[in-house]
């Protein structure tokens, strides 16, 4: 019988980027063509990645900007995190460094577990940053790059990549702070 795990995911990032769009491509299978700006959404999904199961809890949260305010919510109890900005604006790319910042100043550790998503990635006619510079970002952090589209029709296998990788990278941070220092109650 496989191990089951439980991690809850945030996903971040600027208004309009397509957080939703993500995360429902990724649980219900479907594009969504319009729908009302997310207040905070949850959804809930079983993945098997080797022999785990990893039962996931997502946060689909609103479009935040440098001014707002991270709630504790989203750091306490947070395995994860899917920072998303829209490869057609700059001002979301900028406004993910600053969440990515909040982030870690509020878990003060020196590496999150994260995947980074560069999405629209179907519209690069109207693209304002370029993969190299997600890419870079990303590699600054010690975190996951990709780039992806919910609209597209390979897009269920770029959602469960990102979600796969975030799971990969949970595991990554966890085991890199977990050699050699354990706690013992005596």
């Amino acid at each position: 019988m496989p191990l089951v795990r439980y991690r809850k995911v945030a996903i971040l990032g600027y208004r309009s980027v397509g957080k939703t769009s993500l995360a429902h491509q990724f649980v219900e299978g479907e594009f969504l063509e319009g729908y009302d700006p997310t207040v905070e959404n949850t959804y809930s999904k079983t993945v098997t990645l080797g022999k785990d199961e990893f039962h996931l809890h997502l946060v689909d949260t609103a479009g935040q900007d440098e001014h707002s305010i991270l709630p504790y919510s989203l750091i306490i109890g947070v395995h994860g995190y899917v920072l998303v900005y829209s490869v057609t604006s700059l001002r979301s790319f900028q406004i993910i460094k600053s969440l990515y910042r909040k982030l870690h100043e509020g878990h003060g550790k020196t590496r999150l577990p994260a995947v980074l998503v560069g999405n629209k990635a179907d519209l690069s006619r109207d693209r304002e940053v370029q993969a190299f510079e997600g890419k870079k970002l990303a590699e600054s952090w010690g975190a996951t790059f990709m780039e992806s589209s919910a609209r597209e029709s390979q897009v269920l296998s770029l959602t469960q990549d990102i979600f796969i990788k975030v799971i990969q990278e949970i595991a990554r941070v966890e085991n890199s702070y977990g050699q050699g220092r354990r706690c013992h109650l005596m």
